[in-house]
């Protein structure tokens, strides 16, 4: 995990543009280059500013980009926030993001103090629920309807993680 740059915006609109990644997401695919250059600034005004925090993952040996891990959703007072991830589609099935949401889990109990984290996921997003529950997870409500991307409503699988129950591997 690492910060993101523009040296990345290219990888983030490859990754970000691709439906098969967006599929399940709240908002829809990136239209073009530029739109990944606007995401970049915007993870790093929400960097700046302790509103969220997203991670690049990038591989060890090339420091490629892969996809990114999020914090967000801060509630500092009240000692959750919410974790939101993608990855290429050429990465997935090996591991990557389970490493990768492992160390923001550490981080977010050990470094922030967090003592909770959520996620919500589309019920149709059976790789995502596996990795979220492999992780300890555990699903704690179904919300219908929740969103309404590309023309279709999304229902939500809403996942919470404790500290105090987390099994560190």
């Amino acid at each position: 995990m690492r910060w993101t740059s523009e040296d990345d915006i290219d990888a983030l609109y490859e990754v970000f543009s691709d439906p098969r990644v967006m599929r399940y997401w709240s908002s829809g695919p990136l239209q073009n280059r530029e739109a990944a250059a606007a995401m970049q600034r915007e993870i790093k005004q929400n960097n700046l500013r302790d509103s969220a925090w997203k991670w690049g993952l990038a591989l060890r040996d090339t420091n490629t980009l892969i996809g990114t891990v999020t914090l967000f959703n801060l509630s500092v007072s009240n000692g959750r926030a919410e974790i939101g991830y993608a990855m290429g589609t050429a990465f997935w099935g090996q591991g990557y993001m389970n490493e990768a949401l492992t160390a923001l889990i550490v981080h977010a109990f050990d470094v922030m103090n967090f003592r909770r984290l959520e996620a919500d996921v589309d019920p149709r997003n059976t790789a995502s629920i596996r990795t979220l529950e492999r992780l300890g997870f555990q699903r704690e409500g179904f919300l219908r309807e929740r969103w309404h991307v590309g023309g279709e409503l999304q229902d939500a699988l809403f996942y919470g993680l404790l500290k105090r129950e987390w099994q560190r591997p």
